[in-house]
């Protein structure tokens, strides 16, 4: 899905200039102070010339004005140079923040239609040079008038002299004219293929594990650098322009200057104008063919342009629509999702998805890979909008709740979580609201992350770069984020996966602890998940196939073959010995893979024993010891 501008919608930059008014209307009037000081120093000059050559004393009230006016030009422009370096480090924050925003208030489908590099590259160095425009514009100023200020100059000392300045004028309107254009198109260019770089770089480093793993370091090293030929043709291109610009008018200015003196010449014999009058012409003959001010500014403009024009379809993306409702006040999370479908270039995600978790219970969401199940985590959670059908959350549609009020409601935690914070403890705080101390630390314990954040140097306050974290500590850092913002809907979006067996049995212990008043939904890999959730949804190829209890579900050999799927993904062969036969739990005496044990002859009746027998094993593996875990309390009375 490509990104386009709506019809109407205002360009970003344009509002940039009502954002600073004053430091630009500064730096409009700096600037044209210089060039007004620039352009009333030859006729300051010429004017004393005439004097020193009168004879009589020395002109000191026509020397001290030009030093005033030299004085003036010098001030004025270092005052425009530190004015336009503030305004635009300002500008620039203040369009990527709301680049940024915009970006992140919008339905993340269309958010996230750019690729990740190209999206990068737009909110960093393209706003930079769109928020340029403003002040190059206003810097601009003096740079058109210098030479038609110079030109009037010319037509009040000698007409004839300003006619031959004036015969050149057309080539010169010609040379900036193509000069603008083919600038824009090299600029384009050239930050398309710096963004193509980004892009690939940034899927490089996403996937540096598998790159490492697979020894394909060097192909993906071409891979990633493969656009800097196009980059250096672009930027090669961007050069020549200049070049042929500037070898253009380096033949055409010097001839126009040549031409302007010799006609002033002309008339200083004929006596039609005077000494000091020859001074001031060649002053303002200089003036106005100095046109490298100017072509800077163009250059600038032209950069600017092709970069606001890469950020209009991000400022234009409307945020996501909602009624201003708010979520049911003391309801538990009812969640319903009805005839839910979902569609992603041309194929179908999901299809007819009609789902009813009953507030304050758990589901376990599994499948095969590519099923549908980090879509529905999506889309239960408001992540994703649906192409069709609807959600609500206890009975008010999620599309028409207020975003801030439903985010304080939902609650997520994913397989590989960002980290935003400065230390451990302000990633755990981010969220709707800044959680307390007190709450950062209850959820670390529920997390199980308390342990490994004692061992950290500075514990809690350890910066999060001076903290080296595996893949599971990184996911136990993002579920105690999910627990210290707790709300009516919690979503773990495959959150489980890198935890060892123990881990997760104390984290689900801490899930479980929120029954009855917080909804949990689970993106499930591991059977002792599906085992211990009140009920489960089983997804195929983007539809539900089954809910139920995952007790009743094991009967089909098609659910219990799901898991084997999935454990033979995460964990490779299983080891030598006796392996459970295909399609059926491992009889007595012959001990399954991990996940997949047989249960006892025996079970014991208390809530912490294994299933009946016909039910689904649930023995989990666990270093130094073996501890049962069954589904959630009172699940099997049920």
């Amino acid at each position: 899905m490509r990104l386009h501008p709506r019809p109407g919608t205002e360009s970003g930059t344009r509002r940039l200039a009502r954002q600073h008014p004053a430091a630009l209307l500064g730096l409009l009037l700096c600037s044209t102070g210089g060039a007004l000081a620039a352009l009333a120093l030859p006729a300051a000059l010429g004017h004393t010339v005439d004097l020193l050559i009168a004879g009589g004393p020395v002109p000191w009230p026509g020397l001290l004005l030009c030093a005033a006016l030299i004085l003036a030009e010098t001030a004025f422009d270092a005052t425009a140079a530190v004015t336009g370096t503030t305004t635009t480090a300002r500008l620039t924050a203040s369009l990527r923040t709301r680049t940024a925003a915009r970006v992140l208030a919008a339905e993340p489908r269309r958010a996230l239609a750019l690729p990740t590099g190209d999206l990068t590259a737009r909110l960093t160095a393209r706003t930079a040079d769109a928020a340029a425009a403003p002040v190059t514009a206003a810097g601009a100023v003096s740079g058109v008038l210098l030479p038609l200020g110079a030109i009037a100059g010319l037509l009040l000392i000698d007409v004839w002299t300003a006619a031959a300045l004036l015969l050149g004028a057309p080539l010169l309107v010609a040379l900036l004219r193509a000069f603008t254009r083919r600038t824009a198109d090299a600029g384009a260019d050239y930050q398309r293929a710096q963004s193509l770089i980004a892009h690939r770089l940034t899927e490089a480093l996403d996937g540096a594990d598998t790159i490492r793993a697979a020894r394909t370091g060097a192909r993906e090293h071409r891979r990633v650098l493969e656009p800097l030929t196009a980059l250096a043709e672009h930027g090669r291109r961007t050069w020549s322009v200049y070049g042929r610009a500037v070898g253009r008018s380096g033949l055409l200015l010097p001839l126009l200057m040549l031409l302007v003196l010799a006609v002033a010449g002309l008339r200083l014999g004929a006596g039609a104008i005077g000494v000091g009058d020859l001074v001031a012409a060649s002053r303002y003959a200089s003036l106005a063919v100095g046109i490298g001010a100017l072509t800077g500014a163009l250059g600038a403009l032209a950069r600017s342009r092709a970069a606001a024009r890469s950020l209009d379809p991000l400022l234009a993306l409307p945020p996501l629509p909602h009624r201003g409702l708010g979520p049911a006040p003391d309801a538990p999370g009812h969640l319903e999702l009805r005839d839910v479908g979902v569609e992603q270039d041309g194929g179908r995600l999901l299809t007819g998805v009609d789902l009813t978790v009953p507030g304050g219970t758990s589901l376990a969401v599994v499948g095969r890979s590519g099923s549908g199940k980090s879509v529905l985590a999506a889309v239960a959670g408001r992540l994703l909008d649906p192409d069709t059908g609807s959600v609500l959350l206890d009975g008010v549609p999620m599309d028409g709740m207020e975003p801030d009020r439903l985010r304080r409601e939902v609650a997520y935690a994913f397989a590989r979580p960002a980290l935003p914070g400065t230390t451990v403890e302000d990633t755990i705080a981010y969220g709707p609201w800044t959680a307390s101390p007190e709450a950062v630390r209850d959820a670390a314990r529920a997390a199980r992350a308390d342990g490994f954040l004692a061992l950290l140097p500075y514990g809690y306050a350890t910066p999060l770069a001076d903290a080296p974290l595996s893949g599971g500590e990184r996911q136990r850092l993002g579920l105690a984020r999910a627990f210290a913002h707790p709300g009516r809907l919690m979503i773990l979006d495959d959150a489980l996966s890198s935890l060892d067996t123990v881990t997760e049995h104390h984290v689900r212990r801490a899930l479980d602890a929120r029954a009855g008043h917080c909804t949990r939904i689970v993106v499930a890999h591991r059977l002792s998940s599906a085992a211990r959730a009140d009920r489960v949804a089983w997804l195929e190829d983007g539809r539900i196939r089954a809910t139920g209890r995952h007790e009743e579900l094991w009967a089909d050999p098609d659910y219990r073959a799901v898991f084997r799927t999935e454990a033979t993904r995460a964990e490779g062969p299983a080891p030598a010995g006796n392996p459970a036969p295909a399609g059926n739990p491992a009889p007595a005496g012959n001990p399954a893979p991990a996940d997949e044990a047989a249960p006892p002859e025996n079970p014991a009746p208390s809530d912490d024993a294994a299933p009946a027998a016909g039910s689904a094993p649930t023995e989990i593996a666990a270093p130094a010891s073996r501890t049962t875990v069954t589904p959630a309390a009172g699940a099997e009375a049920r």
